[in-house]
């Protein structure tokens, strides 16, 4: 219990930034082991390697994002109603939860296997690396009720306030999934489908550690009847995870077509970019905690009324996010080169060029990291108030200019315009944000619930 955190009273600021604090050592750890992977498979096995699994990026992104968004979108109302006190819906939403998870990780299951070669071929992946990057996605794609199992659980100890056991989690599952690229790349020499298994293997051990921590918890004591179905609950899941998962549908579609215009400038290109999207997940992994914090905050004082820390936790976030923008833009910038030269075997004929392409992205993205950040903020202040429709636009603007700018302004101002597609979504993206925010969170009542009520 003692892990659980009540984020209805207390400085917001505080709150947090110690809820996310956690969070961003544990999203670091997360990708510290992919970025592992990247590294073992480019030095170990090859530059062709290496962009084989870059090639297969978006469309393991395209499955993960989906199961990130059904396990935030099912646990918001676990935060309401944990802020509201009322234990026996929290309860019956995380039996439903359990239910909803199971069926939607079976479906997408079969559906990412039956789909995977097909959008390799979409994405006109090269015939010189199609094999190995399809044997790579299917291998991550016959993992996901375990991504989609840990991706629960951890959801499930957020909306309670709990930041330190997935930090644990992933710490554990990052020392394994080390040990296992080195053993089954340089050892055992299973190549890229061995990087994959590691991947998978230390996502199945982070699940164990969450579900052991959680089943200590007396409030996650469930009865034989919470996991009688809740038609009421069901749907206000649904209403709010099914949006999510189709905001980032649309995202990793957008991004697929941004990756089928950098196939099309062949697998040097395709490398370099390989390397900055691994250490894009290290630009990205403070705002996504920060925004997990944001969501857990703001359902459990929406759950219980609380509007006035509704409003001063949105200040404070935006504040976060420019602070934390700012630094993590001027480290990448100073460090970067050093860190993407890791994954590229010096010794390659075509090591100088991939990364070159490489820091040339890095350090547009680092520029113009803030709006990023800021999106983060208020897409996830509308989620944890129970919009799931404004996120969901969000990645209708996401897709559009990443399109657009890959597909279009390429032709008018030249290849290198391809660098910007990236910062171009978050910018569209967070413009739409802001102004429904802001609306939204002005509507609210100007006295909590507990004021109205006496």
């Amino acid at each position: 219990m003692s892990r659980i955190k009540n984020m209805t009273s207390g400085n917001p600021t505080k709150l947090m930034a110690s809820f996310a604090a956690p969070l961003m050592l544990a999203n670091f750890g997360q990708q510290l082991y992919t970025i592992v992977d990247a590294m073992i498979v480019g030095k170990g096995v090859g530059v062709e390697a290496l962009a084989a699994v870059g090639a297969t990026d978006w469309s393991y992104w395209l499955a993960l994002w989906v199961i990130q968004a059904l396990a935030q979108g099912f646990s918001i109302p676990i935060s309401q109603y944990f802020g509201e006190g009322n234990r026996k819906k929290m309860r019956q939403t995380i039996a439903m939860s359990i239910k909803l998870c199971l069926v939607s990780g079976c479906a997408l299951t079969v559906v990412c296997l039956l789909m995977a070669k097909p959008l390799l071929n979409l994405l006109q992946t090269p015939d010189n690396i199609f094999n190995s990057a399809s044997q790579y996605l299917l291998t991550m794609f016959g993992g996901i009720l375990i991504v989609l199992a840990y991706n629960m659980a951890s959801a499930i100890l957020r909306a309670f306030g709990d930041g330190k056991s997935p930090l644990i989690a992933i710490a554990v599952a990052a020392v394994t999934n080390i040990v296992l690229d080195l053993l089954f790349v340089l050892v055992f020499h299973w190549g890229i489908i061995g990087a994959a298994v590691a991947t998978i293997t230390a996502q199945f051990l982070a699940f164990l550690y969450c579900l052991r921590t959680l089943a200590k918890m007396d409030i996650m004591k469930l009865e034989k009847d919470d996991w009688n179905f809740r038609k009421e609950i069901v749907s206000k899941q649904c209403r709010l995870g099914i949006p999510l998962a189709l905001q980032n549908i649309l995202i990793a579609i957008g991004g697929m077509i941004l990756q089928s215009a950098i196939n099309q400038h062949g697998f040097v290109f395709i490398a370099g970019f390989t390397a900055t999207n691994k250490i894009y997940g290290l630009l990205e992994s403070s705002a996504l905690s920060i925004g997990y914090a944001i969501t857990t905050y703001m359902a459990q004082n929406y759950g219980g009324g609380f509007y006035k820390r509704i409003r001063q936790g949105l200040k404070s976030s935006v504040l976060i996010a420019v602070v934390l923008s700012v630094c993590v833009s001027a480290f990448m910038i100073a460090v970067g080169k050093p860190i993407l030269s890791l994954f590229i075997d010096a010794a390659n004929a075509n090591a100088e060029e991939v990364l070159s392409v490489a820091y040339h992205y890095l350090f547009i993205m680092s520029c113009l990291l803030l709006p990023l950040y800021l999106l983060f903020v208020f897409r996830n202040t509308l989620q944890g108030l129970g919009n799931g429709i404004a996120p969901f636009l969000s990645g209708v603007m996401e897709f559009a200019a990443r399109v657009s700018v890959s597909c279009f302004f390429t032709r008018i101002w030249g290849d290198d315009i391809i660098f910007y597609a990236e910062p171009s979504a978050w910018i569209a993206a967070m413009a739409v944000l802001v102004a429904i925010c802001l609306k939204t969170v002005s509507s609210l009542p100007a006295s909590d619930a507990q004021s109205q009520q006496a």
